[in-house]
C-alpha cells in the first residue's frame, strides 16, 4: 500500500521518475511485463553490422515507422534497422505500453519509457529514435493544456472509430458500449496518441509511414492520420506462415483487399505445382494436421466422412444449407458489414428465413475457434433469439466432435460472413452466398447479394434447385487459382516473423539480410515496405519455382 502511494506521488512529480531511474532503476534487473530483452540482446551487434555492411540507397527515402506494445516495438525496431542498413533515413517512433486494455500508473509508464530509451540508445547511431511520450501534446493532455479540439476536426472521428474497433476487438463483440471502462481507456489513449502522432507526422513529412496492422489501437490512429496528411503508408501483419509477411500500400492490411492481386494474376490456368500445393494444404486443413510452413491447426477433429455426420445430425434428403460463422472480434471481421448491421444480425435473419422454409435444412457450424476466445458466442446469440429450434435447423457447437469439412461434404450450398470456409466450399463446386465484405467475394465464383432482399431471393432459388446453381468447372478452377494466390503469393518473403522473432533473427541476422544472398531473397519485400509499387502481374507466380522444387525433392 505504501509502495503504491509513493509511486502515485512520484508519478505526478516532474522529473521524479527520471531521478529515480538514474539513481536506482537503471541499475536494477528489469522484470516488468513490458520487455524488450530480445531486442536489447541483439541491438548492439545489429547496429555494428549496419555500419559495417550497410548499403547505399540512391536516393534515400525518408522513412517513419511507428509501433506500440513491446513485441511490436521489437519487430519495428529490427525493420527500421534493416531499412537504415539499406541506406535510408529512418525514424522509429513508439509508445511504451505492454497492454492495450489495462490502465497503467503514470510512474510505471514513465519507467517503461526510460527503459525503452536505454534499450534503443545504440540504434541512435544509425537512425532517429522518437519517443512520442516526450511530445508536449502527449505529456500535457492529461491536464488538458492541450486538447483534441485544438487539432483538425478529422482527428476526433479517427479517435472515435479506432476506439470503437479496439473495444470490439478486445471484447470480441459487434456492438460497443461507449460507457464501458475499456472504451473510455481506449478513447483516452487514442486521443493522446492522435495529437502526438499528428504533431510528429506533420513536422516530419516522411516519404512513407510504415505501421503494423494499421486498423486497431494507436497503430490504427497512426494510419488514419497519415492518410489524412496525404503521406504514403504501408501496413503489415503476419499470418501463420514462417518467413512470410502480409503488407498493403495505402491500405489497411487486415482488409485483405486482393482485387489488384486478382486483376494481375487471375484468369490464368492453374499450374500443376500450384494445384498440388493447394490440395496438400486443403487436405491438412480437413484432417486436423499441420502442413509445410503453416503453423495453425484449423480443426481438432479429423474427418470421418459426410455420411457419418449426416446420420449423427439426422439429416434427410431435403436441400441442406451450411452456415459457417466467424469468431467475433477478429480484426478480419471488423467493419465487414454488407447486407446486415452485424454478423449476428445476419445469422438471426437467416434462421428466421429458414423457419418459414421447412422444405430445406439449415446446419449452423459455430466456429471451433470460439474455444480459444472469451467474447460473445454465436451459440448464445442463437439460443437467446431461438430457445427451441425446429427439427430442420441444426446447431453444431464449437466444442462438438464434428469436422467442418465433413459438413461441407454433406451440404448443397454454403452461407458465410467472411470465413475462408466459403472459399473452400467454392473449391468443391458448391454455390456459396457471401454476406460480408471478404477478400474472395466478387471474384466470379461466389454469390454476392447487394441487399437483404437480394439475399433472400438467392436463398429461395438455391432451396428450389441447388444443383442448377453449382459452379461450372471454370469457376471451380478459378476458385482453386484464387486459393493458391491468397495462401501462397499474397504473403511475401520476409526474414523475421513476429511470433518467432528471436529465433528467426538468430537464424537470419542483420548481416545476412544485408548480404547479397539476403538481398536477393528479401530486397523486393523491403522495397514494397518503402512504397515501391507492388505490381502483381510483374511478380507473376513468384513462389511457384520453390514449390515445384519442393515437389521434386525426394521424400
Amino acid at each position: 500500500m505504501m509502495k503504491d502511494l509513493l509511486k502515485n506521488l512520484l508519478g505526478k512529480m516532474p522529473f521524479a521518475v527520471e531521478a529515480y531511474w538514474l539513481l536506482e532503476g537503471s541499475k536494477k534487473p528489469w522484470n516488468a511485463h513490458y520487455q524488450l530483452a530480445g531486442l536489447q540482446e541483439v541491438l548492439p551487434q545489429a547496429v555494428a553490422e549496419v555500419k559495417q555492411f550497410g548499403l547505399k540507397a540512391d536516393p534515400p527515402e525518408r522513412i517513419c515507422i511507428f509501433a506500440t506494445l513491446h513485441y511490436w516495438i521489437e519487430q519495428a525496431g529490427l525493420v527500421a534497422l534493416a531499412l537504415a542498413g539499406q541506406g535510408h533515413q529512418v525514424e522509429l517512433a513508439y509508445l511504451p505500453y505492454a497492454e492495450w486494455d489495462q490502465p497503467i500508473a503514470n510512474f510505471d509508464l514513465r519507467m517503461q519509457h526510460l527503459y525503452s530509451q536505454q534499450v534503443l540508445l545504440p540504434a541512435g547511431d544509425v537512425m532517429g529514435i522518437v519517443p512520442l511520450m516526450d511530445f508536449p501534446s502527449y505529456l500535457n493532455n492529461s491536464d488538458e493544456k492541450v486538447k483534441l479540439s485544438d487539432y483538425p476536426p478529422e482527428l476526433k472521428e479517427i479517435v472515435r472509430q479506432v476506439s470503437d474497433y479496439d473495444t470490439q476487438y478486445t471484447l470480441q463483440v459487434e456492438e460497443t458500449d461507449t460507457h464501458s471502462q475499456l472504451y473510455k481507456l481506449r478513447l483516452k489513449r487514442n486521443t493522446q496518441a492522435a495529437m502526438a502522432l499528428y504533431d510528429w507526422l506533420a513536422s516530419s513529412q516522411p516519404d512513407v509511414l510504415i505501421i503494423p496492422n494499421g486498423t486497431i489501437l494507436e497503430m490504427g490512429v497512426a494510419y488514419q492520420i497519415a492518410r489524412m496528411l496525404h503521406i504514403r503508408t504501408v501496413t503489415f501483419e503476419f499470418a501463420d506462415q514462417r518467413e512470410r509477411i502480409w503488407l498493403a500500400q495505402d491500405d489497411e492490411i487486415m482488409s485483405h483487399h486482393t482485387d489488384e492481386l486478382w486483376q494481375g494474376l487471375g484468369g490464368q490456368p492453374l499450374p500443376e505445382a500450384a494445384r498440388k500445393a493447394v490440395g496438400d494444404l486443403a487436405f491438412a486443413r480437413k484432417n486436423a494436421s499441420l502442413w509445410g510452413d503453416f503453423a495453425r491447426q484449423w480443426q481438432q477433429t479429423p474427418a470421418r466422412g459426410g455420411s457419418e455426420v449426416r446420420q449423427a445430425l439426422g439429416l434427410d434428403n431435403r436441400p441442406i444449407a451450411l452456415l459457417a460463422t466467424n469468431v467475433l472480434g477478429d480484426s478480419l471481421t471488423l467493419g465487414r458489414q454488407r447486407i446486415s448491421g452485424s454478423m449476428a444480425e445476419m445469422i438471426v435473419g437467416t434462421i428466421r428465413w429458414f423457419l418459414d422454409h421447412p422444405e430445406a435444412q439449415l446446419v449452423i457450424r459455430v466456429h471451433p475457434g470460439e474455444l480459444k476466445t472469451h467474447g460473445t458466442s454465436m451459440v448464445d446469440v442463437i439460443q437467446k433469439n431461438f430457445p427451441n429450434l425446429p427439427e430442420h435447423i441444426h446447431l453444431v457447437r464449437p466444442d462438438d466432435d464434428t469436422n467442418t469439412y465433413d459438413l461441407v461434404e454433406t451440404t448443397d450450398f454454403g452461407i458465410v460472413y467472411t470465413t475462408t470456409v466459403g472459399l473452400e466450399m467454392a473449391m468443391t463446386g458448391l454455390p456459396v452466398v457471401v454476406t460480408g465484405k471478404t477478400h474472395y467475394a466478387e471474384k466470379g465464383f461466389t454469390l454476392d447479394p447487394a441487399s437483404w432482399q437480394d439475399y433472400e431471393s438467392i436463398l429461395a432459388r438455391l432451396v428450389a434447385d441447388p444443383t442448377s446453381m453449382r459452379l461450372s468447372q471454370k469457376q471451380v478452377e478459378q476458385a482453386w487459382l484464387y486459393a493458391y494466390l491468397f495462401f501462397f503469393e499474397f504473403s511475401l518473403p520476409f526474414p523475421w516473423h513476429l511470433l518467432w522473432l528471436h529465433e528467426d533473427f538468430e537464424a537470419r541476422p542483420m548481416r545476412f539480410v544485408l548480404s547479397p544472398e539476403g538481398q536477393q531473397r528479401y530486397a523486393q519485400t523491403f522495397g514494397y515496405l518503402l512504397g515501391e509499387p507492388l505490381n502483381w502481374a510483374d511478380r507473376g507466380l513468384a513462389r511457384l519455382p520453390s514449390l515445384s522444387k519442393q515437389e521434386e525433392t525426394p521424400q
